[in-house]
């Protein structure tokens, strides 16, 4: 349950909001429905997340991989449990899926992997340390373009955590029956 109560659809243009993101993922989505509370908000929200979406020049996989990472430093359930379902749906193995938590000590992960997950770490951290020696390595495997894709997916996502934190929203069942790592420090579930 959300700190606060899921807006209504009510009025014309929520339950249109409301029915293409059920047609997009299957389901209601709950922080759609908080910030629906303010249309503003909301409209800015769906303009972002069109705007990840439809920025194509990085592999989705990568960028897919740099979200979990962000979603599990932080802690946000909602954003794990649909993070993980999206990054698997885009080809991304389980074996890779499970090993994000421990990137540097996998084996199965490839240099430009490492550099984007090292960065959605350290893009992550409060307060951030993204150093020069990080970003040159970025530069070894992306263009200028690249990175600000990279960087816009993993601020977004970051935001979209932090703010799920802030409403309590959990998670939605995404992941069932599906693998789903789990952030370090908190224990896998029986």
């Amino acid at each position: 349950m959300t700190r606060i109560a899921l807006a209504p659809a009510k009025g014309v243009y929520r339950r249109f909001v409301y029915s293409q993101a059920r047609k997009k993922v299957g389901r209601d989505i709950e922080p759609i429905q908080v910030t629906a509370h303010h249309t503003a908000v909301m409209n800015g929200s769906i303009a972002m997340e069109l705007a990840v979406e439809r920025s194509k020049r990085v592999e989705p996989q990568l960028k897919h991989l740099a979200g979990l990472k962000a979603a599990l430093l932080v802690g946000c359930e909602f954003c794990i449990d649909i993070g993980s379902s999206i990054t698997t749906e885009s080809g991304v193995p389980d074996e890779k899926l499970m090993a994000i938590p421990r990137h540097r000590e996998a084996t199965c992960f490839d240099e430009r992997e490492l550099a984007v997950l090292d960065y959605a770490e350290a893009m992550t951290r409060t307060p951030a340390e993204v150093t020069d020696e990080l970003f040159a390595r970025l530069r070894e495997h992306f263009d200028d373009a690249q990175i600000v894709e990279l960087t816009n997916e993993i601020a977004w996502e970051n935001w979209r955590a932090r703010f799920n934190w802030a409403f309590d929203i959990g998670s939605a069942g995404f992941t069932e029956g599906q693998s789903c790592p789990v952030p370090l420090g908190v224990p896998a579930a029986r």
